[in-house]
């Protein structure tokens, strides 16, 4: 969607920090005295004098008064009065002066207590009804047409050249040899960005440095080295385990060279954004994304070279990084191209993933959307986080995605950037069957995983054993399970935030209405009702 052309978004990158219903209110406002310009209480008042009379005193006679503090009174009062009526001339127009809003100001309530978030409610503050009926007509927009291959690698030809079309065929991991030129004593990641800017994998790329010379070998007189993709991908969603389940697969023999778990390279880092509230920052090329996996690849040469001691056979071992954004994200297209002509991205990461690996594995985790943005709340928001507060920011999206919803698609609201930009929690994560749908559409049902994180918690030892046998790695010694299921789990909610304890019962009901009929269509397509969720 163009950010430039847009009719009712806004065409910057802007932060919504500054409306009014977010500006900090002190709880003793208005019960402690504040001296202004006409205070008259005056520290040499005579002894005996009636205090009650002497402000009406000195209002009659201004000679008690300096006339310099009553012109800058009045001064302040006109400066006062035309900033609120140029507020008020421009409000239905423009918004307010201070920040710019996708949409028609909506003045949101500011609830301060749970019965006080059912009565905004009850009063029709949000027509759950419509706006499900909404959600509803808008299903049969979202299939989505598959770009043809050859506009995808026309996007970018150099990044198409450098992988091969075929990889290697006695290796389980996507691997292919790459020529090597110039001098081999030169430092193949001096300038890796990855390096630069964690210290965790220039410690690796230090200790690959030394063994870099293993991963060379001599093919009719020439030079290579073993380069690999990820045999596999866990895309999403963020807040659903991602990084427990990739630390404990980090325990298994077979993917204990794997490195950085979220490099977030297809969706982000290869456009040049590493955060894009920051703007452009510098691309980082595909060989910089190849280099985190030449751990793997040196230990795949190993063994195809006969110097393995036999604890790893090459073809046993696989690559796989775990990016919670590569299945939903994709805002670099609107950032770089503007796409005037177009509601939503022309192309999505998954188009570029199948287009140089269609045989790749894909494993997303799902939860209960309405805790799942619960969690994301909780995790993301540095400050002044409460359950009212949340309750206001969902209000607010709820809102904010109503809108769209009357003028645009349903996939064109769920990947609007301006949209996405200008709510202060991230709904749109929680409409997985949009994302879903968009990813079964170019690979295969069998090269996706879909796996719940209430399932996870509730039986480790069967999921990871899903897992396992969807990537193709086992039987596992009873040592290593023992290791796995044993494991304290990662990323799981901070001490001071479960002090703040549940959502609003207000805020858990509105959620779980708007995301019903999303949760429907995502048990449909899966064919498994478990997705319903307990609520729908």
């Amino acid at each position: 969607m163009s950010l430039k052309h847009s009719k009712h978004w806004s065409h910057t990158h802007t932060d919504y920090s500054y409306r009014p219903h977010n500006l900090p209110l002190t709880d003793n406002c208005g019960k402690r005295s504040i001296r202004t310009f006409v205070d008259f209480r005056h520290t040499n008042m005579p002894e005996g004098l009636d205090i009650k009379g002497f402000p009406l005193l000195c209002l009659i006679n201004l000679t008690c008064v300096s006339k310099v503090k009553v012109v800058s009174f009045l001064l302040g009062l006109v400066l006062t009065f035309l900033i609120m009526a140029s507020y008020l001339l421009m409000w239905d127009r423009k918004g307010l002066l201070l920040s710019a809003f996708p949409h028609p100001f909506r003045p949101v309530v500011i609830m301060t207590s749970a019965t006080t978030a059912e009565n905004s409610l009850d009063r029709g503050f949000i027509d759950l009804k419509t706006l499900v009926k909404m959600i509803n007509s808008n299903e049969q927009n979202t299939s989505r047409k598959v770009p043809d291959k050859k506009d995808v690698i026309n996007t970018d030809p150099r990044f198409f050249s450098v992988i091969p079309r075929h990889f290697l065929p006695h290796i389980k991991s996507p691997c292919w040899y790459e020529e090597l030129s110039g001098d081999i004593g030169t430092d193949p990641y001096k300038n890796n960005r990855f390096s630069l800017r964690s210290k965790s994998f220039k410690n690796v790329c230090d200790h690959m440095r030394a063994r870099f010379h293993q991963n060379v070998c001599d093919i009719d007189g020439k030079r290579f080295r073993l380069r690999c993709l990820p045999y596999f991908y866990i895309i999403g969603q963020p807040k659903c385990g991602t990084t427990d389940l990739f630390h404990r697969l980090l325990m298994l023999p077979e993917l204990k060279f794997n490195t950085i778990k979220e490099p977030h390279w297809w969706t982000r880092k290869r456009f040049g954004y590493i955060r894009f509230k920051k703007g452009f920052q510098e691309r980082f090329p595909i060989e910089d994304y190849l280099d985190l996996f030449d751990l793997a690849a040196i230990n795949i040469q190993v063994g195809i070279s006969g110097n393995s001691s036999g604890e790893h056979i090459a073809n046993e071992i696989i690559t796989g990084e775990a990016s919670a954004s590569t299945l939903w994200d994709n805002q670099a297209w609107s950032y770089l191209h503007g796409n005037e002509e177009q509601t939503e991205p022309p192309f999505l990461a998954q188009d570029f993933i199948h287009a140089v690996q269609p045989g790749a594995n894909i494993i997303i985790m799902l939860r209960d959307p309405v805790e799942r943005l619960y969690s994301d709340y909780l995790y993301f928001t540095l400050a002044n986080k409460s359950a009212e507060d949340f309750h206001q920011k969902v209000v607010e999206c709820v809102q904010l995605f109503q809108s769209c919803l009357s003028e645009r698609s349903l996939r064109s609201c769920v990947y609007n950037t301006s949209l996405f930009n200008a709510m202060p929690v991230r709904l749109t994560l929680g409409m997985y069957f949009v994302f879903v749908l968009d990813w079964l559409t170019i690979f295969q049902r069998e090269q996706i995983l879909v796996l719940r994180l209430e399932d996870y918690a509730a039986n480790l030892r069967k999921t990871l054993k899903t897992v396992l046998d969807f990537l193709g790695v086992g039987p596992l010694s009873e040592q290593v399970e023992a290791s796995l299921t044993k494991r304290p789990m990662s990323n799981t909610r901070r001490a001071k935030d479960r002090i703040l304890g549940p959502m609003l019962p207000a805020t858990r009901n509105l959620l779980s209405q708007f995301y019903q009929p999303f949760n429907s269509k995502l048990a449909s397509i899966l064919n498994k009702k478990a997705f319903l969720w307990s609520y729908s």
